[in-house]
């Protein structure tokens, strides 16, 4: 195997990584509009994440900056050709950062309701957004001899990528509704384990379409092993968080997204962005790679920093691994009449 097939490997790691977390991260984001019935509790939900959603986003930066230095004409057409979807996503992702810090700023119940409602769409519009992408990516798109991605807005909106954009929005629902079953306790924890069936319900009607068409279009005999391993963890963690084993249910909807994001990978290998207009102008690990030597210096600067950075996140996640509920919210009082915000 050589340098530029490695750090393939490795890009996709980092993007598996990152949808992984920021998965459970967008699907928490999601559900504190259906799920939360008051204030105390959407605070619950939010504080679930609280602790480690920044960290989570790290990989996402990880990702780009490792694109951009070992694949430079992969970054480059990738960018530029999805330059607005990737606008809005960055523009989501500064809101929702910005919401998380600045919601608990002023006591105004309608300052809170102000960015907790942009916490909800700047978590909804990202994971529609990303499936839509990586749909495209897989799919290929119009890309000239240049290297230029020739294409339009219009022709990313594509049914292939709007389904995969609807996958990735269940899915990561699914993932956070489990992933707030296994951290909380009382009402709210049921009412996600009753949230984690019906939105792993049609993540499996969307994801099975999504990755049967998947395979038929593109795929080969690694993306089909990786696509038996995601529908075998779905239905696992449908039967987990039904048997109320919310630490399988959560290992299992994450081993479904690790196996579907490594389906699109398999798929796409050894190309990076498929051209539509000519197979011969398509970015491949080869054509689009960095040179030997800045992929060498690359591999062990990965070889040293990585453990720390896994080891650093992991203990993050164990400091903050005990449950909460809205018992645990400062100046809650469990007599007093809900608000129906």
């Amino acid at each position: 195997m050589q340098l530029h097939d490695v750090w393939f490997v490795l890009i996709a790691v980092l993007w598996i990584g990152y949808f992984f977390l920021e998965g459970f991260d967008f699907g928490i984001g999601v559900l504190t509009k259906p799920l939360a019935r008051n204030t105390a509790e959407r605070r619950v939900l939010i504080n679930t994440i609280g602790p480690v959603w920044d960290g989570n986003e790290v990989w996402l930066l990880t990702a780009g900056g490792a694109t951009f230095a070992a694949f430079p004409d992969w970054y480059a057409t990738l960018f530029s050709g999805f330059y607005i979807p990737l606008l809005v996503i960055l523009v989501c992702l500064i809101i929702r950062g910005v919401a998380f810090e600045y919601r608990h700023k002023r006591d105004g119940a309608r300052w809170q309701r102000n960015w907790e409602e942009a916490l909800f769409w700047t978590s909804l519009l990202p994971a529609f957004l990303w499936g839509v992408a990586f749909a495209n990516i897989v799919r290929g798109v119009d890309i000239d001899a240049q290297k230029n991605y020739a294409g339009t807005l219009w022709d990313l909106l594509n049914p292939y990528a709007l389904l995969g954009g609807l996958v990735t929005l269940a899915l990561f629902t699914f993932h956070g509704a489990v992933f707030a079953a296994l951290k909380t306790v009382g009402e709210i924890r049921e009412r996600a384990r009753k949230a984690a069936l019906l939105s792993g319900l049609a993540t499996a009607v969307l994801a099975l379409v999504f990755l049967i068409w998947t395979q038929a279009a593109h795929g080969n005999g690694r993306s089909l092993a990786a696509l038996i391993v995601a529908v075998l963890a779905l239905v696992g963690a449908l039967a987990a968080n039904q048997l109320r084993r919310e630490g399988w249910a959560f290992s299992l909807s994450g081993a479904t997204i690790v196996a579907a994001v490594a389906m699109l990978f398999l798929a796409l290998f050894p190309d990076v962005m498929p051209s539509t207009l000519n197979p011969e102008w398509s970015l491949t690990v080869s054509n689009a790679a960095s040179s030997p030597y800045t992929l060498k210096v690359m591999t062990i600067v990965a070889a040293i920093f990585t453990p720390l950075v896994l080891l650093y996140q992991g203990w993050t996640y164990w400091v903050f691994r005990k449950r909460i509920g809205v018992q645990h919210i400062p100046g809650h009082d469990p007599a007093a009449q809900l608000d129906q915000a």
